[in-house]
């Protein structure tokens, strides 16, 4: 009962100020403290649309987040990918929340290589509801980009809600503005740090490695300075299948525990 009264209160004041919740999604990414700026992985529709055209397999994806401490903070994502002759599209679901509060988005992205980088941009359609305030709804737009300097740094960065849309006459979406940097010396390893500043809020630093064991299986570890968060994950990767496990420490919200998968459509080939 406690923890359903905490979460309706959260979800209301939420709903009141229009502070949406992160849709940052995806056990590598979490596992990484996500710092996803830099990430060309399939799960790029809920992170950096500049990023969606690095992974031109077609794909099918899905991630659910559970919080131990609030029943009604658990998160789920779905969506999927497919190479189109322009570039690379996807589309996607997000929900957030329980009955007494919820946030549901859909979002069509798109994305196209243009030399050493990408860029993309996706739409959103974004609702809110609260048991006792109603249902709110707008639509935002992102802008996102991706580019590899040298075999070795590649650089990120993004910007949410560039429309800045409200949903009401004086309550605005927020904005964020994130960008980023990657370093892979070698094969087996990758460093990712960004920094996010949200318009209304003080900027968050957030940085990621992942380390390669032995070809399709991978450790990863991150940090999140305000708020202070620590993150570790593992991956199994085959030829078709991903499956991404991810638990957060944090000092606010206590502890959470993301999975995800993926599944690369194998294309046909002409006879």
């Amino acid at each position: 009962m406690k923890r359903c009264i905490l979460s309706g209160l959260i979800g209301s004041c939420l709903f009141v100020q229009a502070q949406s919740v992160s849709t940052l999604m995806g056990a590598r990414v979490a596992g990484m403290g996500y710092a996803s700026s830099v990430l060309a992985d399939e799960m790029a529709l809920f992170n950096n649309p500049g990023a969606i055209a690095k992974v031109p397999k077609p794909s099918i994806y899905f991630a659910y987040e559970v919080n131990s401490v609030l029943t009604g903070a658990n998160r789920t994502s779905a969506g999927f990918s497919i190479p189109t002759r322009f570039g690379i599209g996807g589309l996607g679901l997000f929900r957030f929340g329980d009955n007494l509060y919820s946030e549901q988005i859909i979002s069509a992205g798109f994305s196209n290589k243009l030399g050493i980088a990408s860029l993309g941009a996706k739409v959103n359609y974004i609702q809110y509801r609260s048991d006792g305030f109603g249902t709110k709804s707008a639509v935002a737009m992102d802008f996102g980009g991706l580019g590899q300097i040298t075999s070795q740094i590649s650089v990120g960065a993004y910007i949410s809600n560039f429309t800045q849309s409200k949903i009401s006459s004086d309550e605005y979406l927020p904005v964020r503005l994130v960008a980023g940097l990657g370093f892979k010396p070698s094969e087996q390893f990758f460093f990712s740090t960004e920094i996010e500043k949200d318009i209304d809020n003080k900027a968050t630093w957030r940085s990621g490695a992942e380390y390669t064991v032995h070809k399709k299986v991978f450790v990863r570890t991150g940090f999140n300075l305000n708020p202070a968060a620590a993150f570790f994950g593992l991956g199994v990767q085959t030829r078709q299948v991903k499956v991404d496990y991810a638990i957060k420490l944090a000092t606010t919200l206590g502890t959470s525990h993301q999975a995800s998968a993926t599944y690369h459509l194998e294309r046909r080939s002409k006879k």
